[in-house]
């Protein structure tokens, strides 16, 4: 008997925000491998900011996601069929195999994993494109120093929580901004993070200057909006930004500043990044946090789907922050 996919397709572009109708579900039967394939049953399906970008055909760093064709995304499973000569039955492995149940591929940007000290799910997370861009991000461009205050926005989501980790282990001040009380106790009591400021609250600016009374030196920007507006107005002078994402902008909201005048007056470094553009430092960040995770010294949360099918929804939950941590969908 044929065996069926399950495929989530990029229907339409959405009109502002994303609704479950720009998503269509299909099944496809799997057609024999040829030589030099291999076949990959995934486990987890990674849900991830960059996409609401991808799903637009306004000019970006990467080209649009194609209409009527699966869905982007990394993936992390198990090979169940090769005919590929590095990849055997039984291999756990890592790829862009997108919103699918199966994925066949040549063998091309695949990447094995071991999953017996590492589970399999945190190869889509702090071991995965989120840990490596919290680790580039800071490494990188904040470059930080002991005694410096550094600032992370989205602190309890898949990148944020890593970048205050590793700020911390540098010797650095970390406070963290979040939506709501359970998320700002996670980051301080969990995390470990200084501080953690709830912009929900509506006394951001006061509240920022309370957890950072010495100013900000380096600021990790995931969000946008009045969150960067308000950091923005307490850099120190030769501060470094490391611009990740502005998903307060990404259903098409205007992100006006404030204080844009900072970026003068301040001499602030701002500099956006895009970490599938760095692979040269991927295999030595990916070794310093695998490390870390697998000695129980980096922690994690993720929020997780049970089906295929509801991709859709998390995502749109993502893009409102209801999600709590790294999310993902389990196919399995």
């Amino acid at each position: 008997m044929t065996q069926v996919n399950r495929q989530i397709l990029l229907a339409s572009r959405p009109q502002g925000t994303v609704t479950p109708d720009n998503f269509k579900l299909i099944e496809t039967p799997l057609s024999s491998l040829v030589d030099g394939q291999v076949r990959i049953r995934n486990h987890y399906l990674s849900l991830d900011p960059y996409m609401r970008g991808r799903m637009s055909d306004a000019k970006s760093y990467a080209a649009p996601q194609p209409l009527n064709e699966v869905m982007i995304g990394a993936t992390v499973g198990e090979v169940v069929e090769s005919r590929h000569a590095q990849f055997a039955i039984g291999d756990k492995v890592v790829g862009m195999l997108g919103w699918q149940e199966f994925g066949t591929s040549d063998g091309d940007g695949l990447r094995k994993v071991d999953d017996s000290l590492i589970p399999l799910s945190a190869y889509l997370g702090a071991v995965g494109m989120p840990g490596v861009t919290a680790w580039y991000g800071l490494n990188t461009i904040i470059a930080p120093k002991a005694g410096e205050t550094v600032v992370v926005s989205a602190a309890s989501g898949a990148v944020g929580s890593v970048v205050g980790q590793l700020a911390k282990r540098a010797g650095c001040r970390a406070v963290g901004i979040a939506g709501g009380l359970e998320k700002c106790r996670y980051v301080v009591e969990s995390l470990g993070f200084d501080a953690c400021i709830d912009y929900k609250a509506g006394n951001l600016s006061q509240d920022l200057k309370a957890a950072a009374p010495d100013g900000v030196d380096g600021y990790f920007e995931n969000v946008g909006g009045e969150v960067l507006d308000v950091t923005l107005a307490q850099m120190n002078a030769f501060g470094r930004i490391a611009v990740c994402g502005m998903i307060a902008g990404y259903d098409g909201q205007p992100l006006p500043l404030k204080h844009p005048a900072m970026f003068l007056t301040q001499r602030l470094l701002v500099r956006g990044f895009i970490v599938s553009e760095h692979m040269d430092v991927w295999p030595e960040a990916l070794k310093q946090l695998g490390t870390l995770v697998a000695q129980k010294d980096l922690r994690f949360r993720e929020s997780i789907v049970q089906g295929l099918e509801y991709a859709p929804e998390a995502f749109i939950g993502l893009l409102a922050g209801q999600n709590f941590g790294k999310q993902l969908v389990r196919l399995i």
